[in-house]
């Protein structure tokens, strides 16, 4: 290994841990931020100790805020009797990019899966039954990635919620199974909500 590369492995290994980085990514990225200088990654440093210290779950649907409940709860604009049912939350991401949805979430963090030791009390399911039974609920929209254990969730989620008297919809079949929400694009998904489905 070179000395450039020496000194610089505490970082490459720390950026080599996140998702999606390999080494020589690792590398490009630790210098980048050396050429960027100290300004820069002290700027870094802020905004993951900020994000770190300061963003957490938001109280309603576990989205991602740094108040007690998020931008989308606290928008009276939303329609408040739909909630749309997602795995994670760069799944809301991926939806609002879309601009197809305008009622609120809930974000499950994950979705059931016996092989990997996930089951229903392991996710947000139980908040979710108590919001549509305390907030005048109409349409749950079950949105979430079309793969195996998403299609499991679903079913398991529509046998739940069927003697509630709502609405029980999904997204339609345009997105391709086992892809990511987070991947598609957003015409596809967009048109997915629009033409959702009742289950």
């Amino acid at each position: 290994m070179s000395d450039a590369l020496s000194v610089l492995q505490p970082l490459i290994d720390q950026l080599n841990k996140l998702p999606g980085i390999g080494k020589k990514s690792a590398q490009r990225l630790a210098l980048f931020i050396l050429k960027k200088g100290p300004a820069y990654a002290d700027s870094l440093i802020d905004a993951i100790v900020h994000t770190t210290q300061d963003v957490h779950f938001c109280k309603r649907c576990f989205n991602l805020t740094d108040a007690e409940y998020c931008r989308i709860c606290e928008d009276v604009k939303r329609d408040p009797h739909k909630i749309c049912v997602v795995e994670d939350v760069v799944d809301v991401m991926a939806i609002e990019n879309a601009g197809e949805y305008d009622g609120l979430y809930h974000v499950l963090g994950g979705v059931i899966s016996p092989l990997a030791g996930i089951s229903p009390t392991d996710l947000k399911i139980d908040a979710l039954l108590q919001r549509v039974d305390s907030e005048e609920i109409s349409e749950v929209l079950l949105a979430l990635n079309l793969s195996t254990e998403g299609e499991a969730t679903m079913i398991y989620l529509s046998q739940l919620l069927k003697n509630k008297g709502i609405n029980v919809t999904r997204i339609a079949y345009g997105i391709p199974m086992g892809s990511q929400l987070e991947f598609i694009d957003q015409t596809t998904i967009g048109r997915a909500i629009a033409s959702r489905q009742k289950i």
